[in-house]
């Protein structure tokens, strides 16, 4: 059947996860937690930076409340939809609809991509040019760079989307997703779609591996500076600001890895591995810091004896 024949297709059925229909409800109350914790989890975070001196003042937790507000919408951009999947509600998204929900997709993405990096940087600048940092990251250059980031995702994501979408879709409007994303989008083009494929390929392995290379190299100087280090308390403190940012990092990478650059995959695995970097990555943000970030900690402890003091004067 030629698929050009047919009529342009106005929305789409996102055919979501898919599961057993008696796990049905199980599946609905996961995924609805995970979205509440997540924001919740986040919320505090941004809460904790900006009510605390002794963090809002500094660059490093500036943009940790940036990647919280990032990860929260990014999970409000894909959540909702998976748990709309376990009801009886629609699965139809509009073609408008599916066009934003890509580009909200790649350019929250690309802004965390570019967003590790800055951390990265900040981390080094900390721990091999201590004496120069007040200098060398302001507030007024951390500001410039939160939004050199923003632009910068925001274009990323605009060429994603511009380049999938003007390919014709006038065939099936089934997409064999949870949302809208580029791979399963193109499988419905009524076009060749191998230039998109080597494209997107090219550039998203581009921005990830650019991005990737700069926070490695950051990093080999951090751990050279940090084994030069002569008190273990010092190195021990180093490594506990660093470990937190490694670790989403590697959380982060990993999977976009696995997804986006093996051009053509159809491999069963890629819904599970988006599952994680779009809904359990978000979660696990906060956590991680939390856990982790000895600042963090102190924060959250000096808010709670605050309230635990007003409480008391009342």
């Amino acid at each position: 059947m030629d698929r050009t024949n047919n009529s342009m297709v106005i929305d789409f059925i996102l055919l979501g996860l898919p599961h057993p229909p008696n796990l049905r409800i199980l599946l609905f109350l996961v995924f609805f937690i995970i979205y509440i914790l997540t924001q919740l989890g986040n919320l505090l975070i941004l809460l904790t930076v900006w009510a605390d001196p002794k963090l809002h003042a500094r660059p490093m937790y500036i943009l940790l409340g940036v990647l919280s507000c990032l990860d929260m919408w990014l999970s409000s951009v894909i959540v909702p939809r998976i748990i709309l999947n376990f009801t009886p509600a629609s699965r139809v998204i509009s073609y408008g609809g599916c066009v934003a929900q890509l580009y909200a997709f790649h350019f929250l993405g690309s802004t965390q991509c570019f967003l590790y990096t800055l951390m990265a940087y900040d981390r080094y600048l900390a721990i091999c040019q201590p004496l120069r940092y007040p200098v060398l990251m302001n507030g007024r250059l951390c500001t410039i760079l939160v939004a050199g980031a923003w632009v910068a995702g925001s274009i990323h994501g605009s060429i994603q989307a511009t380049l999938t979408f003007r390919l014709p879709y006038c065939g099936p409007n089934e997409v064999d997703y949870f949302f809208c994303d580029i791979p399963a989008v193109l499988r419905l083009a009524c076009a060749d779609t191998k230039v998109n494929e080597l494209v997107t390929f090219v550039d998203i392995g581009v921005v990830a591996a650019s991005c990737f290379m700069l926070i490695l190299l950051s990093y080999a100087n951090i751990v050279h500076a940090i084994l030069k280090m002569h008190t273990a308390g010092g190195r021990r403190r180093a490594f506990s600001t660093c470990g937190s940012h490694i670790t989403v990092v590697t959380v982060y990478y990993v999977p976009c890895i696995f997804i986006y650059l093996r051009a053509g995959s159809k491999s069963p695995l890629d819904g599970a591995v988006a599952v994680f970097y779009t809904v359990v990555t978000p979660l696990l943000n906060p956590l991680i810091y939390t856990l982790r970030n000895q600042d963090v900690k102190s924060a959250l402890k000096r808010m709670s004896a605050g309230r635990g003091a007003a409480n008391e004067n009342k």
